[in-house]
This record gives C-alpha cells, structure tokens and sequence, in this order.
C-alpha cells in the first residue's frame, strides 16, 4: 500500500473493556436460573459426544465442567459457554483409531491446547473479525433449523443416534431428513406425550399473562419441565406400563458413589504418544478446528448479546488454549466455545459469565450426587427445550429481514444456511464466506463508490476524485471505468484526498497514462504518483 497523503486527523476512541466491573453476584438472580438451564441442556449433549467420539463417557461432562469452571473466568465473554463439539467427534473418533488409544489422544489434545495458546500470544484471533454478518446470521439460523431437525425424533422417543449429532449424514447410516421420516414409523407414545406437556409448559411460561407474575419469572420453564417430565414417566410406567419410555431415551450419566470413585474412573495421558509424528498431525488439526469453532461461536454470541458486548478473540484462543490443556490433563476431550449451550444461556436470561460458571459447577454435582435423580430425565422434554431455542434462533422475521436488505446481504445468508445443513458447521460457513467474497469482488467492479465525479466547467470534462483509501479489490472496477472514455475527453484524476493507494491500483493508472495519448484522451493527474511498470 502506498502513502499518498498525511492521514487525517482521525480521534481514536480508547479500547473499553465491556465486561461488567461490578459485583457478579449483582446478577445472580438471572445467571443462577440460566445457569440451571444450560445445565440441563449440556448434560445429555455431554454424554452424546462422549458416545460417538468412541470416548470413556465421562469424558464429555469432564470437558464440561473445565469449560464452565475455568475456561468461563479466562475468556472475554460473557455468555460464551465452552464444552465437547460436536463438530469435533468425527475428528476425534478418526484420531482414536489412528494414534491407537484415547490415552494417546489427550496426549495430543495437550499438543492442541499449546499451539492455540501460541495462536492467541500471536494474535491470529484477528480472523474472527472477518467473518461478515450475513455469514454470522446465517449460521445462527442455520444451527436453529438443525436443533429442530434433529430433535425431532427424540421429542418423538424414536431415536437412537446421540443428541447432539449435528451433521446431515449421522453415524447409523441415516441423513437428517430420513431419520425424521423413520421417527415418524416408530412413534414413542410417552415420550411424544411428555414433549407435548413440555412444549406446552415452555410457552406458556413465555406468554405475557404469566410473565407479569414475578414469582413465576423466577422459576425457569426448563426446570419445571424437568421436574413435571420425570413425575410423568414415574406416573405413566405405574398406571400404564406400556406407556413407559425405553431407557434407550432417558440420560445415562454414570454413577459415582464418591469422589475417590471419580478420580479412579479418570484418564490419564499416554506420554509415549509424543514420541510419534502422527500426534503434532493430530494436534494441529484438533488446535485449527476447535479454534475457528470457537472464534465463530463467539462471533455468533456477541450478536445475540442483548447488551452487544465484544469478545476480544485472542483472549479467547488463550482461554480455549488453557482449557484444552487441563481438560485433557485429566480425561476430558477437545473442547471449544459452542453455540447450541450459549444460545440456551441467552435465552435463559444470562447476563455475565456467572451462569456459564455455575452450569460447570452442577456438571460436577451431577457426577457425585445426581445421576440416580438425573437418570429418570426423559430426553423428549429436553428435546422440547432444545426445539425452542432452535425456534428463537432461526425465526421467519429473521428471513424477512435479511430479504429487505438485498442479494448481497441474503445470498451469503441463506447459501450458509443451506450448506451448513447439508454438510457441517465450518464446511457451511466456508461456503458463506465464498459467496460472501463473490458479492464484494462483484460491488467493486460494478459501482464507483471509490470516486465520485466532480462538476466542471468544461465540455467534455470528467473530475474522477478517489477516495481516501483505494484498495486492490477496487482495480477491476478502476480499470473498466477508464477503458470506457473515448477520444476527446478530459480526465482529472484526482487522488488529493486519498491516505493510502493500493500499488496494483497506481500500476493501472500508469498503464493508462502511457496509452491514453494514442487513444486520444488528455489524461491530468493530480497528488497521484507514477509507478515503474514492467516493461516500460
């Protein structure tokens, strides 16, 4: 880039750290109840992870709780919450096999952990900034339409692939729609019983009568719904046996008679894996994946913040870094920010880190005091939860909006939507962001916005005055605007405003002073310098 004028006098507003500065416990009211409600949806998605990931089932509810524990204070956000992907388990579950034992891949998750510790010290946390909106919002709506897919057949008691399975093709053989469709042929007559109880709690507790009530806006939905769905299943396997949900669809979370018996069932890694190249192989892949997963989260969770608070995104590496670390230290798998639980936080009302903290908490409750009570949840009424944040997140209104703000806004919005219900998160948005860059390339070769034409005097006269920074994405609009003057016209070509001019930008101006005498055209530079060009 070249300098072609001194740079304006621009105020700079000082960086503000958005992060509350007083008391959390100023907000306990709201985080606490939020806090219940992550919890309960993190839970089963937890366990899911493990399962498909080929991993112990602890694993997934350990990464949990080092994500709300510890990873909740190190991060800038304040309603991220981190735990196990499940855009991970595939990665995962290759590496398994590949480097021969789940002890082998903690090793390698530590590996991970350093390198986005390394990326944040470097800041390459900078690239979330760069993801447009359109793309953001897409993956938003996109995540929103595949909860409501993919819970389908459990609100319905007829799935058995694990809960979070957010890919189009699933593991059983089976794609989004098609297991919708076998779901339908082997409806669970409880547990669609008690998902329509739930559903039905959920909005009316949502309703405007029952929101001016201040004792009922203290108790969260999910919670009554939890409670009222474990009295149904008691209550129908009693009065009606046949009423009764297969265990297949209730959570399965591992009982630990004490804390010495949680520390036996832990695992450690394997050290030797060290000594083969194949594990730095593994640990990149895990460190870039679970590193764009969690930037894109954050990105997304910034944009549903009611208080539109910033994430700073080389904070967040470092925090992704530390927990991998730890995390993996004692059994846990990969973990990054996730938006399924962060967008159940916001909706649960969250207003600091503290929910996300306190959800960590109750995962380590659940593990030494709960998981009898916990067993009897049926997955259809957290299903039900789960089909109302999917609902919020991808709502008509959001479509319409995105319509009325033209094709370079919608394109890249649905396209992202679309890819990523096809395929996975990071294959959609990559998508998303090519058409997103399509659009750009498109506006600056079509539109003049870099110049505008000042009024003459003269007949025949064009003022071209460039504006203040003049990229290469402008070149190939430049270029055909200049191909387009015929003879006899004067040009001015005005670059007295401009800070910065772009060197391929300069070299094309050049290539036309030097031809536009034999086209006939009297060409006047002003503030632009001339550059050597190849050849001449």
């Amino acid at each position: 880039m070249i300098q072609t004028a001194p740079a304006k006098n621009v105020k700079q507003s000082s960086a503000v750290d958005s992060a509350p500065t007083a008391n959390y416990l100023k907000t306990i009211s709201k985080d606490a109840p939020a806090g219940l409600v992550v919890f309960l949806v993190a839970l089963p998605l937890c366990l899911g992870i493990s399962l498909a990931s080929g991993a112990p089932l602890l694993s997934g509810v350990i990464t949990g709780i080092v994500g709300g524990v510890l990873v909740s204070w190190l991060s800038g956000s304040q309603l991220s919450v981190s735990g196990p992907a499940a855009g991970l388990t595939v990665i995962v579950l290759t590496a398994i096999n590949t480097l021969g034992s789940f002890q082998a891949l903690l090793a390698a998750t530590v590996i991970a952990g350093l390198i986005q510790l390394a990326l944040g010290f470097l800041r390459a946390g900078i690239i979330g900034m760069y993801f447009p909106s359109s793309v953001i919002k897409g993956m938003l709506a996109a995540i929103g339409l595949i909860l409501i897919l993919k819970q389908i057949p459990h609100f319905l008691g007829a799935d058995t692939d694990y809960f979070e399975d957010m890919d189009f093709f699933q593991f059983n053989g089976q794609n989004t729609f098609s297991a919708i469709g076998t779901a339908f042929k082997a409806i669970s007559l409880g547990s669609t019983l008690i998902g329509l109880v739930s559903i039905g709690i959920l909005l009316a507790w949502e309703s405007k009568p029952m929101q001016r009530l201040t004792a009922i806006r203290k108790v969260p939905a999910a919670l009554l719904v939890v409670l009222i769905s474990i009295g149904m299943n008691v209550a129908l396997s009693s009065a009606s046996p046949a009423l009764r949900i297969n265990p297949d669809h209730l959570v399965k979370l591992p009982v630990v008679s004490s804390l010495m018996g949680l520390i036996g069932e832990l695992t450690f890694p394997d050290w030797s894996a060290l000594t083969k190249p194949i594990t730095y192989g593994v640990a990149f892949t895990i460190a870039i994946v679970a590193s764009l997963e969690s930037l894109l989260s954050v990105e997304a969770v910034d944009k549903l913040d009611p208080h539109k608070r910033h994430t700073a995104p080389n904070r967040e590496l470092k925090a992704q870094g530390v927990g991998n670390i730890v995390a993996a230290l004692v059994g846990g798998l990969p973990m990054t920010a996730v938006i399924v639980r962060s967008s159940a936080n916001i909706n649960a009302g969250a207003q600091t880190k503290m929910s996300a903290f306190i959800h960590g908490l109750l995962l380590l409750m659940s593990i030494l005091f709960l998981a009898p009570f916990l067993n009897l949840i049926p997955l259809s009424a957290l299903a039900a939860v789960l089909l109302m944040v999917g609902f919020k997140l991808t709502k008509p209104a959001l479509y319409r909006t995105q319509w009325k703000l033209g094709w370079e806004q919608f394109m890249p919005f649905i396209v992202t939507v679309v890819a990523i219900l096809f395929t996975d998160l990071l294959k959609g948005v990559c998508v998303g962001l090519v058409v997103g860059v399509f659009f750009i390339l498109k506006a600056n070769l079509e539109s003049a916005f870099f110049f505008h034409r000042e009024p003459v005097r003269e007949h025949n006269t064009i003022h071209l005055k460039l504006s203040e920074h003049v990229s290469f994405l402008n070149k190939a609009s430049i270029i055909t605007t200049l191909d387009r003057f015929k003879a006899g016209t004067h040009v001015i070509l005005d670059g007295s405003d401009s800070v910065s001019i772009d060197y391929d930008v300069l070299e094309a101006i050049e290539n036309f002073r030097q031809t536009a005498d034999e086209r006939g055209i009297n060409l006047e530079l002003r503030a632009i310098p001339q550059v050597a060009v190849l050849g001449h």
